[in-house]
C-alpha cells in the first residue's frame, strides 16, 4: 500500500520531480494519451516549462480480425504498418487504405474534440516526453512510440508513474530514456496504484489543455 499514488495529478507531480534534468530546455514539449495520461502530463509539462499536448492513438486492425493490429496511426500524420505481419496475409493495398482512412476520420474527430482549430505541436527536432497514467501490456504505448518515430524526434523519453515489468523493459528498449516510478512485482492492473482512479471524462481534458493554453 505504500506505493499507491493519491491520484493521477499527485503521480504527475512525482513524475516531474523525476523528470526535473528537462526543465527549462529547448524544443520540449510534453505529449498526455487521452484520457487518462492528461491530467498527468498536464502536471509535469507545469512543472517543466514545456508546452502541452495529447496524443492520439488508433490502433489499425485488420478488416476480418479488426482485434488484430496491423499497424497505428496517431496525431500530427504518424503512421506505422507492421510489413512483416502483412506480407504473411493476404489484404490488399485498397483494403489497408480503408482502413486507415477510416481510423484517420475517427482521430480527426477526437483530435476537433480535445484541440478544436488548434493544430497538433510540430515534433520533429524536438525532445518529446509521452506520458500516460500506467502501462498494463504497454501495447498502446508501443503504438505511439513506433508512430512518433516516424515524425523524427531529437529526443523520445516515456514517462508513466508506475508499470508491469514486461511491459516496462518493452518500451524502455524503443526510446532514448524511459521514467516509469514503480515496477511492482505483482502487477493486476494499473488503478491499483491509485487510491482514488476515476474515469478521465473528454471535458476533463478539454479544460485541463484549455488552462494549460491560457
Amino acid at each position: 500500500m505504500d506505493h499507491h499514488f493519491e491520484h493521477r495529478r499527485a503521480a504527475g507531480k512525482a513524475l516531474a520531480s523525476a523528470l526535473a534534468a528537462y526543465q527549462d530546455q529547448p524544443r520540449l514539449m510534453v505529449l498526455g494519451l487521452p484520457r487518462g495520461g492528461v491530467p498527468i502530463a498536464y502536471e509535469i509539462a507545469l512543472a517543466l516549462h514545456a508546452p502541452l499536448d495529447v496524443l492520439l492513438v488508433r490502433k489499425l486492425g485488420f478488416p476480418y480480425h479488426p482485434e488484430l493490429a496491423m499497424g497505428a496511426i496517431a496525431s500530427g500524420g504518424a503512421q506505422v504498418l507492421n510489413h512483416q505481419l502483412l506480407r504473411s496475409s493476404d489484404i490488399t493495398p485498397a483494403q489497408i487504405q480503408m482502413v486507415v482512412q477510416r481510423e484517420s476520420a475517427e482521430l480527426a474527430r477526437r483530435e476537433k474534440a480535445y484541440r478544436g482549430q488548434a493544430q497538433p505541436l510540430e515534433v520533429a527536432d524536438h525532445t518529446v516526453i509521452v506520458v500516460d497514467d500506467g502501462l498494463a501490456t504497454g501495447a498502446t504505448m508501443a503504438a505511439a512510440v513506433s508512430a512518433l518515430h516516424s515524425l523524427h524526434p531529437r529526443r523520445l523519453v516515456v514517462a508513466v508513474p508506475v508499470g508491469s515489468h514486461e511491459a516496462a523493459q518493452r518500451i524502455a528498449a524503443k526510446v532514448d530514456d524511459f521514467v516509469c516510478l514503480i515496477t511492482p512485482a505483482s502487477f493486476h492492473s494499473v488503478g491499483q496504484w491509485y487510491r482514488q482512479f476515476p474515469q478521465v471524462s473528454d471535458e476533463e481534458v478539454c479544460a485541463l489543455l484549455a488552462a494549460f493554453g491560457s
